[in-house]
């Protein structure tokens, strides 16, 4: 019996150390696979059989110890060891590697882990693992703000995707030449003489279409049919065109027109009266058109036989040099600048911003300048926006007043007000007959993505060709309680076991989790010289495990031979 039991002893060793070399053979053929755990085979007493129990000293009796005889071997646990493996650069930026703890999150309806971070891009942009798996991370609203909450697929919509940015500050440098004249006069223009039909003084609510000539025979100016449109110049340059449907437009009408159009700060004073269109008395059944532009050169205004005009390109209205409705004469404009900066909107769109500085004032404290902005991008009046900009006496910047211009975008899709913050921090005012400015705004017409970039902290950051950066999503990673509870289900996937306890989703660097290396994969962990000694420690007790069978047999054969 005591034979037969040594018979089984050994076969249990031979067992164990089978599968200690299982375990190590294992360990060798996935030394080169990327971010392979290697495994230990531990090994604990089956069980014993209990001769004596052994009995306790007292009185004369020393007492005796147990007498108990072993019944073999058995595997007590195969361990993963999630220790961390080398990292090497790949120059791959799908090649991803967690320099730390943690797990990537793949998959979608069954979530796997995984430590092996060879991706790669499917045909839809999408961050995948060698097997097909969705790599798993947090992505990004329609305007590029991450949304931490949900995760999902990783996208990196190469050549796709785009990106714009609207314009949110505008940067004027140069010089104001603080010697010019001041601007104490403005262009004015006034149109040949006209009545209202029937006779009568002209008013801002009269028709256009009851106002003639002063012909002896009257002609009409305008027909309920006609569609005006207007492109003047202002300081040499083209205005953009605008339209105005007769119709039952009035005199108003016409006036609020004209200083849309040509971009007219009514508020403005000029001389004994403002700046804008309004009306001159000839006598009293006789007027005249007076547009009184602002003040400074940069606002001179000039309109010719082309620049109001319908639809057979004819004028309704003949301009020349004369006085405004309160006689003011048209004189010298005075100093002034101007420079042009492209804006963007939040579509991306080019939106043109003119900017005039005129020189309104001068004392011992410094001089005081009034801004002008246009853009013939504005849905609404040319006229966007208008302040002063002060310099002390030494010609440094004091500030400015409003700093900020609003240019109108309704019914074009983007955002239907952009506010532009003017800086002049650039801009000195001092004596120099040849200072010029210029302007630059921030904000980004459209672009595609280009290229992208993984950072430590997982955040996929696209560049775009415009320039722009913009975030693209980010890689979640999962950490365990007890990583070695986790379930290896092969291909370097584990799913979460009974004594792993639940995944605790994260970034990259946050909690316990470690941070992401881009470029790069983990290596196997394995020791090669540790396995060929467990290689040889597992065959030595197979070989001892066997001669203990073999012996056994012997004495077996043995015994046997005793009854012949």
């Amino acid at each position: 019996m005591a034979l037969t039991s040594t018979l089984f002893t050994g076969l249990s060793g031979l067992d164990v150390n089978q599968t200690r070399l299982n375990v190590v053979g294992n360990n060798i053929a996935n030394v080169n696979t990327v971010a392979f755990k290697s495994s230990r085979a531990l090994f604990t007493p089956q069980f014993y059989v209990t001769d004596s129990p052994g009995a306790p000293a007292g009185g004369g009796f020393g007492g005796t110890n147990p007498n108990q005889r072993g019944l073999g071997v058995q595997v007590s646990s195969i361990e993963k060891d999630f220790t961390q493996g080398a990292i090497e650069p790949t120059g791959r930026k799908t090649d991803l590697a967690v320099d730390g703890l943690g797990f990537f999150i793949v998959g979608e309806n069954d979530q796997k882990y995984t430590r092996d971070g060879s991706f790669t891009l499917n045909n839809e942009n999408e961050l995948v693992t060698a097997g097909g798996e969705y790599v798993q991370g947090y992505g990004v609203d329609e305007d590029y703000i991450l949304v931490p909450t949900v995760l999902g697929r990783l996208n990196i919509p190469l050549g796709g995707a785009t990106a714009a940015e609207a314009t949110e500050s505008a940067q004027v440098s140069g010089n104001l030449n603080a010697g010019g004249d001041l601007s104490t006069g403005s262009s004015v223009l006034n149109s040949q003489s006209f009545q209202v039909a029937g006779g009568g003084a002209v008013t801002p609510a009269t028709l256009l279409t009851d106002l003639v000539s002063t012909d002896a025979t009257p002609v009409p100016l305008f027909a309920a049919t006609d569609v005006l449109t207007l492109q003047g110049k202002k300081g040499g340059a083209n205005l953009p065109e605008a339209e105005l449907n007769v119709a039952t437009a009035t005199v108003q009408n016409f006036f609020d027109f004209m200083n849309l159009g040509l971009g007219i700060d009514t508020a403005e004073a000029v001389g004994t009266g403002t700046a804008g269109a309004g009306l001159r008395q000839v006598d009293p059944t006789t007027f005249q058109l007076a547009l009184t532009g602002n003040t400074g050169t940069a606002n001179a205004l000039a309109l010719d036989g082309a620049s109001l005009v319908r639809a057979n390109n004819t004028s309704p209205f003949a301009f020349s040099a004369g006085t405004d409705a309160a006689g003011n004469a048209n004189g010298p404009v005075g100093e002034s600048k101007k420079t042009t900066v492209v804006a963007y909107d939040s579509l991306g769109t080019p939106v043109n911003l003119d900017l005039t500085l005129s020189l309104t004032g001068r004392d011992d404290t410094g001089t005081t300048w009034k801004y002008a902005a246009s853009s013939p991008e504005s849905t609404a009046a040319l006229l966007v926006g208008t302040g002063t900009v002060t310099f002390d006496n030494n010609g440094k910047l004091i500030g400015s007043n409003p700093p900020t211009i609003t240019v109108n975008r309704q019914n074009t899709g983007a955002e239907p007000l952009l506010p532009i913050e003017l800086d002049f921090s650039g801009v000195t005012a001092l004596t120099d007959t040849e200072s010029v400015l210029t302007g630059q705004a921030d904000g980004f017409a459209i672009g595609s993505l280009s290229d992208y970039s993984i950072g430590e902290d997982g955040r996929i950051v696209g560049s775009f060709t415009n320039g722009l950066t913009r975030t693209l999503g980010q890689v979640a990673v999962a950490t365990f309680r007890n990583s070695m509870g986790l379930i290896d289900t092969g291909g370097n996937m584990y799913t979460t076991g009974s004594n792993s306890g639940d995944p605790q989703v994260t970034t990259p660097g946050a909690l316990e989790a470690g941070f992401i290396r881009s470029g790069s994969l983990e290596l196997s962990n394995v020791d090669l010289s540790k396995e060929f000694t467990n290689l040889i420690i597992a065959s030595t007790g197979f070989s001892a495990s066997s001669r203990v069978i073999s012996t056994s047999d012997q004495l077996l054969t043995e015994l046997l031979n005793t009854s012949r």
